[in-house]
């Protein structure tokens, strides 16, 4: 009997694997998995997402060796890849999901048109969204462009069924390929800055798991409020499980849903599952205008005066030193442990793009290679948002002032203190604003201005005012 190799991507999963369980009812499967990162274009993972991704196939493999199966690694391209696997094992199908990168998406069709044109049978599904991209348009075929009727239509559609259950055996070839080593791939890092993400993190399938089941258990009750608070346990965290398909979105939809009958959850949960609705959105936007991923969805920011000379700003963005307590905080956490607060990405985004001036590409590009969770379509439509000129974007009007964000959000400073400890002394009332400590306060607590910790890189005020006037002009114009 012919073999099925099953191509494993972002679906790095056994449960509710829709192409694993097809492979599997077809006779003997092999998984293999093919690393490749040029044919993502310019969105290539960046050194996060490479970590995750190296622990994550370590897991896969042991999860499969449970099946008696195994994890054969290859490195691209992958359709000749492909074509030797299938002339070393004979086998006849190839077996997929479904990714929506614009990049991965002419990959994909090439490899599908190069393996039908030999022959080869070709399966693929859906397995990383709840409902497909072209799946949900607007009453006159288009797409959507606002959130809140595209979420509306998702709720009329035909509701997630059941998540899959995993494999209880996997029937192996007649003879296995041979396999690149886990290391050979290279996805470590060569320094090792990776201690803070090995402390946070537990990839693989197993992780994600516990991750969501602990999330139900003490987080879903309060989301609702709980998701602003940075310094709290209030979100989930399921985000980097989710993008490398540890988990399915449909899994985690299931075990939220069901918790909407009780009264103490439903708000809860229904605000969570809006939260999935927001990346079913990101993607939804993605695969219809693709070119968002390096330009504005709204054509009046093709010309937008960036400040493109503020090399030092980003850097001092990047870095977490601002000189801004709540931006700085969540800048070091993202460098310590490759994610950050949802609440504290807006922040930092609006800081960059709107009190600095920096082209939303620049935050983009470093949120891509430092967030485990660096999801093309999410960073994609958050940075655009924060600048104004995405999907159901944030109004001109709209910057946030970081000191407000964080004595209502983090009032007692224990978020920043837990990142930037030069500011730990310090009482609630000046830890989001040190600079107008007293000379008195100074002395008190042994803080030196520009030497305990930066003086600010901008003044928030007449930088907001600049932003109003300049986005004011645009439309105007």
């Amino acid at each position: 009997m012919s073999a099925t190799i099953v191509w494993f991507r972002r679906d790095l999963r056994l449960v509710d694997n829709p192409v694993l369980t097809a492979a599997a009812k077809r006779g003997p499967v092999i998984p293999v998995f093919i690393h490749a990162p040029e044919e993502e274009g310019e969105w290539a993972p960046g050194g996060a997402q490479r970590w995750w991704l190296h622990h994550s196939l370590e897991a896969l493999a042991g999860a499969l060796g449970t099946l008696g199966s195994r994890l054969i690694l290859r490195q691209g391209p992958s359709l000749e890849t492909l074509e030797t696997l299938i002339r070393e094992t004979g086998a006849d199908a190839v077996f997929w999901n479904r990714r929506y990168e614009p990049a991965v998406r002419e990959r994909d069709r090439a490899v599908a048109t190069g393996l039908s044109s030999r022959g080869v049978e070709i399966g693929h599904s859906k397995a990383a969204l709840l409902w497909e991209p072209g799946e949900i348009e607007t009453g006159s075929g288009t797409p959507y462009r606002v959130f809140t009727p595209f979420w509306k239509a998702c709720l009329r559609a035909t509701q997630p069924g059941p998540p899959l259950p995993a494999p209880r055996t996997l029937e192996s070839p007649s003879a296995w390929p041979a396999s690149d080593t886990l290391d050979s791939l290279a996805l470590k890092p060569r320094i090792p800055w990776d201690s803070g993400l090995a402390a946070t993190w537990e990839p693989g399938e197993a992780g994600a798991h516990v991750r969501l089941e602990t999330f139900l258990e003490s987080a879903l009750r309060d989301y609702d409020t709980g998701r602003d608070l940075p310094a709290e346990e209030g979100v989930s965290r399921i985000s980097p499980h989710l993008h490398f398909g540890e988990i399915s979105a449909r899994s985690v939809w299931a075990e939220v849903a069901i918790r909407r009958s009780d009264p103490v959850l439903a708000r809860g949960a229904e605000s969570y599952l809006r939260e999935l609705g927001w990346r079913e959105f990101a993607h939804h936007v993605l695969y219809h205008f693709p070119d968002t991923v390096t330009r504005p969805m709204n054509p009046r920011f093709a010309d937008f005066p960036w400040h493109r000379g503020g090399a030092g700003d980003l850097a001092a963005w990047c870095k977490g030193r601002t000189g801004i307590p709540i931006v700085d905080a969540a800048m070091r956490q993202l460098y310590e442990t490759g994610w950050m607060h949802n609440r504290a990405r807006m922040i930092v985004a609006s800081l960059l793009v709107k009190n600095l001036n920096v082209h939303w590409l620049e935050g983009a590009r470093w949120f891509w290679d430092t967030l485990v969770d660096a999801d093309l379509a999410s960073n994609t439509m958050g940075w655009q948002w924060s600048a104004g000129c995405g999907a159901d974007a944030a109004p001109y009007f709209r910057i946030f002032n970081p000191v407000r964000q964080g004595e209502r959000f983090d009032p007692d400073g224990a978020y920043v203190k837990r990142y930037v400890p030069e500011l730990e002394a310090l009482p609630p009332k000046w830890v989001h604003q040190p600079w107008k400590l007293s000379e008195g306060d100074r002395r008190r607590f042994g803080f030196v201005p520009g030497e305990t910790y930066p003086e600010p890189i901008v003044d928030l005020a007449d930088s907001r005012s600049a932003a109003l006037a300049t986005y004011k002009s645009l439309r105007a114009g």
